[in-house]
């Protein structure tokens, strides 16, 4: 039996502003509202998972305590089946520049460079969501969209490899659908209603 969470607010457990945003959006809508870690002047730990739910349970908890609030961290990348699931729980690292900068064009052209011309497109968002509380007690679960690499991107919505990936059953890519509906059908969303379903 999951535990369930009372508390009106949470720490939205990233220093992602697209991340925060999101996370924001879905626990509103069920009469929570997130603070950003960023905002309370919360240290980032070091992810030293080995998978998305690790990393996630890690940040999760570390804000928790740190804050004293309940926190819900996300932990998602971007795999592509062609590169053994790549770049995966390295996906931000891809995009990062030498001076600590995140470039997902940048990231999305290493992906066009590695792949050969008649290599499948076939690729997936994950994301693992963990809610944890002060007292270290931590909830995880992960949600998957299936779907397709699509080069060159297209569009602006969204936020990291959105452009580059066209969710099965669907031609705009994450970058040029609507957000409202992206968020109904999303990696995150599906580990959200997993969460909704067992904590609130």
């Amino acid at each position: 039996m999951a535990r369930r969470l009372l508390e009106p607010a949470l720490v939205a457990a990233s220093f992602n502003k697209g991340k925060v945003a999101e996370l924001a959006e879905l626990v509103a809508a069920h009469g929570r509202h997130v603070i950003a870690a960023a905002d309370l002047g919360l240290a980032a730990p070091a992810e030293t998972g080995e998978h998305f739910v690790e990393n996630a349970a890690i940040k999760a908890r570390a804000a928790a305590i740190a804050s004293g609030m309940p926190a819900l961290a996300d932990d998602s990348g971007f795999s592509v089946a062609a590169l053994g699931g790549l770049p995966g729980i390295d996906t931000a690292l891809w995009a990062e520049r030498a001076d600590g900068t995140r470039d997902y064009a940048m990231a999305i052209a290493k992906l066009a460079r590695l792949l050969a011309d008649d290599a499948s497109r076939d690729a997936w968002f994950t994301c693992a969501l963990a809610l944890a509380w002060p007292d270290g007690a931590v909830e995880v679960f992960e949600g998957r969209i299936d779907g397709t690499l699509t080069l060159p991107a297209r569009g602006a919505r969204g936020f990291g490899y959105d452009p580059a990936f066209t969710p099965r059953g669907y031609d705009l890519t994450f970058g040029e659908m609507d957000q409202a509906a992206k968020h109904l059908i999303s990696h995150r969303a599906d580990a959200f209603q997993q969460l909704l379903r067992a904590c609130f």
